[in-house]
């Protein structure tokens, strides 16, 4: 029996010439993530799951680590119709390697022997066949870093679009904007990870932080609707100073960014480490709304947190969507995204989406 490297080399595909360059006959550059890894002929990159064949980028293909329907809150988007089902599907690999990862049994496969994940074959007509069934609204890739499986993601989110369904990323936003623009016609929701704000631990986790700042920039430029994501763990990134960086940089992109603080549990290889309190839940989040950030929300300690996991209206102050983790209340946003007592503006996702077909 091979190894899970050589079954994930057996499904690959040659990838997309938008995301990679072949220069001095058999190398090639790739530019799926920020590590923008040059390959010699039968070298992998940081990832390890895209590899030089004969100066051919090969890429992952025709299989899933994990595929099923859940809360859309779950991923967290807080702002796309509330109280809908996202189906999501994860391949395997990452091209970081963060020792507080909270999914490192499907990212760290390839690093990791105890994660001993397993893979399913299937298709991208499969997949979405297996959404519609399920009710989603929306299909997301997930689970592991899908910046490095981007051309198995547009397959599926081409046919997920023609079935009237949303599309979308959970990420760590190590991108390049080759690979934004090679995705961007495609994808509708991206929910990026800022781990925080200092350079220095971005290198520990094997990325830079720059990569992760620009991206988030270039979505909302182009219009996708995006919400932040910081796992907040004591002693490692939840000082005043760098939350207050942090959330200063989202207010300048947007102060309609949607900006999660969501608790640390010991795991992985930060298992000695403690888990964050919903005190300090509260305490960052209250540095996010100094910064001008006008959606803050606690995640992973549900009714602990007081109000920060409803969505409250910055104009008039009315809770417009009441969640306790992933049940939704009420939601009193209108269709065209409005508060329904003052008319403010809420940016989101909220229109319903045509019927799904299929």
């Amino acid at each position: 029996m091979g190894s899970l490297g050589d079954l994930l080399a057996a499904h690959t595909k040659a990838g997309d010439p938008a995301l990679f360059e072949t220069y001095d006959g058999t190398w090639v550059r790739c530019f799926a993530c920020g590590h923008q890894c040059p390959m010699h002929d039968g070298a992998s990159g940081v990832c390890k799951v895209r590899f030089n064949r004969g100066g051919t980028l090969m890429v992952p293909w025709g299989y899933v680590a994990g595929a099923q329907s859940d809360p859309i809150e779950k991923k967290p988007f807080f702002h796309v119709e509330p109280g809908s089902q996202a189906f999501s599907f994860g391949m395997l690999g990452c091209d970081l390697k963060c020792a507080c990862c909270q999914n490192w049994v499907t990212s760290q496969a390839l690093r990791d022997p105890a994660a001993g994940t397993m893979i399913t074959e299937t298709s991208p007509e499969q997949l979405v066949q297996a959404a519609l069934r399920s009710g989603a609204r929306a299909v997301i890739s997930t689970y592991n870093e899908p910046l490095i499986t981007t051309e198995w993601a547009v397959a599926v989110f081409k046919r997920a679009r023609a079935a009237g369904l949303l599309t979308g990323y959970v990420s760590n936003g190590h991108a390049t904007p080759k690979v934004i623009e090679y995705l961007a016609p495609w994808i509708d929701l991206y929910k990026i990870d800022l781990k925080g704000f200092d350079e220095a631990q971005y290198r520990s986790y094997g990325g830079r932080l720059e990569p992760v700042l620009e991206t988030i920039g270039g979505l909302h430029a182009r219009g996708i609707w995006i919400e932040v994501v910081t796992l907040v763990v004591p002693g490692l990134n939840d000082s005043d100073e760098e939350l207050g960086e942090l959330t200063a940089f989202l207010a300048g992109v947007s102060p309609d960014i949607p900006w999660h603080v969501t608790a640390f549990h010991p795991d992985y290889r930060m298992a000695d480490r403690a888990g964050t309190t919903p005190d300090m839940l509260v305490r960052a989040a209250a540095i996010g709304t100094r910064a001008g950030l006008r959606f803050v929300y606690a995640g992973n300690a549900a009714g602990r947190v007081g109000s920060l996991e409803n969505t409250t209206c910055p104009g008039c102050r009315e809770t417009l969507v009441e969640r306790r983790a992933y049940r939704i209340g009420a939601c009193r946003v209108t269709a065209d995204g409005r508060c329904p007592s003052c008319g403010h503006e809420i940016p989101g996702r909220w229109r319903p989406t045509p019927p799904p077909s299929g």
